[in-house]
């Protein structure tokens, strides 16, 4: 019997791979490199740097506290934060720009206004506050009046127009003093005081000419009246305060 032949596979002849070295194999392919471009002037000059904050400055500041108020809050150095517990710690100028301890009026009932010569207001407030002082004057009431201008600028007098004005229209011998802020950054230090006794309906801010606060002997702040409530219907209030 002829040989049987080898199967039809191993007759054919497979090309062998043949590997090609392209060097040791334990380094690392070369880096891939970019082109860099150009980058492209500015037509503006490079910007400062900022300077840093030094501590020691930082530690320098006053320390600042939040005190709410109506509507928000305001910043108060504690420095600046007011110590007075009465209206006797002030001391305020009189009309002629002389200094008035508050102190001086200490056993008596006081009401404060805010007064104004040209106010829809001006003629019943000072008649009637002239006839309130008249009829307690001298049982301990003293009535101390503060121009200001901060409502429609009807007070643009100067000191001495508004003393001529109100002692000679409305015979008005309680005192008259220096004219004053009672709103914004520029208060009078009272006011400040007063306002933060005794707020009003919406909010510590005066609201208008002839607001009114009533103190007591010992220099509290017992109450607060609108500009619209006239001065002798306060009077049973000034009357409890005399006892």
């Amino acid at each position: 019997m002829p040989p049987r032949p080898a199967p039809l596979l191993s007759r054919l002849r497979l090309p062998r791979c043949v590997a090609v070295s392209t060097g040791s194999p334990s380094a690392p392919p070369p880096p891939l490199r970019y082109s860099r471009r150009s980058r492209l002037a500015s037509p503006f000059p490079p910007l400062p740097l900022c300077p840093r904050f030094p501590r020691a400055a930082a530690a320098a500041v006053s320390p600042l506290v939040l005190r709410p108020i109506t509507g928000g809050f305001a910043l108060f150095s504690m420095a600046a934060a007011s110590s007075a517990a009465s209206v006797h710690d002030f001391t305020v100028k009189d009309a002629s720009g002389k200094d008035v301890d508050l102190s001086t009026y200490k056993g008596k009932v006081l009401l404060i206004v805010n007064v104004a010569s040209q106010c829809g207001l001006t003629n019943s407030n000072y008649t009637e506050l002239s006839q309130l002082y008249e009829k307690y004057k001298d049982q301990g009431l003293e009535i101390l009046a503060f121009p200001c201008n901060q409502f429609g600028g009807q007070e643009p007098g100067t000191n001495e127009e508004i003393v001529q004005f109100a002692c000679t229209r409305f015979k008005a011998e309680y005192p008259i003093f220096d004219k004053v802020d009672v709103n914004g950054d520029n208060t009078a230090p009272i006011y400040k005081f007063l306002k933060s006794s005794k707020g009003g309906l919406f909010g510590e801010n005066i609201k208008w000419n002839f607001s009114k606060f009533l103190v007591d002997k010992e220099g509290r702040v017992v109450e607060r009246y609108a500009p619209t409530t006239s001065p002798l219907s306060i009077e049973k209030d000034i009357k409890k305060l005399l006892g």
